[in-house]
């Protein structure tokens, strides 16, 4: 089976977006979720948020979270981070395989994911679809929106992100709260940042000539 053609500027898209995480350290949280108390910082978990496919071969991509401690209930949590619950993968990368569910059979997601640069085996793949679908239909969270970008459904939290780090300039680092507000990842309890997809402007930054 040959492998699909995916426009260059597609794979720039998703790469920019999953890249921009990679360093930032999640560390904000308000309160206890069991029951409301004062949080006292506890350490930092390294986390995998995804696997690169590059010219130089595979690349993991992390994130910092820090872990809390509640002075009146004594349990452990974690600070607001961009990774749905029960899953060991960023949460935008659910969102792709996602939507990309919505127009292709489950067994050729991770075959376009790989087409733009993004590693996520076939059996992983079938379960972040099937579970987290479960999830969002349990807890009525309404998902997922998308945009048509060169015939391929991408998730508006890839584009959000792909735009705030063009917004913000190359080398320019993305702070964890807009980061969570631009995928618009539930754990924040934010309101999605409303940022346009500019594909022109993209386009632009791949083709100078444009």
């Amino acid at each position: 089976m040959k492998p699909p053609r995916i426009h260059p500027l597609l794979a720039d898209i998703v790469n920019t977006a999953v890249s921009a995480v990679d360093g930032i350290i999640f560390c904000e949280h308000a309160s206890c979720p069991a029951c409301g108390g004062p949080l006292i910082g506890y350490d930092t978990k390294r986390k995998q948020f995804a696997h690169l496919i590059t010219e130089n071969g595979p690349r993991t991509v992390y994130i910092d979270i820090r872990r809390f401690y509640c002075r009146d209930c004594h349990r452990f949590c974690l600070a607001d981070n961009p990774i749905y619950p029960d899953t060991r993968i960023g949460s935008i990368i659910i969102d792709l395989c996602i939507a990309l569910s919505m127009t292709l059979p489950v067994n050729r997601v991770p075959v376009y994911l790989a087409a733009m640069g993004i590693l996520v085996n076939r059996t992983s793949c079938r379960l972040y679809i099937q579970n987290n679908c479960r999830y969002f239909v349990r807890n009525n969270v309404r998902y997922i929106e998308t945009n048509d970008i060169f015939g391929i459904h991408l998730p508006l939290s890839v584009l959000s992100l792909s735009t705030l780090v063009t917004d913000s300039g190359e080398g320019s680092q993305i702070k964890a709260s807009d980061f969570l507000a631009a995928c618009g990842f539930p754990s924040s309890q934010q309101t999605p940042v409303n940022r346009l997809f500019q594909l022109k402007q993209l386009k632009r930054r791949y083709d100078p000539g444009y």
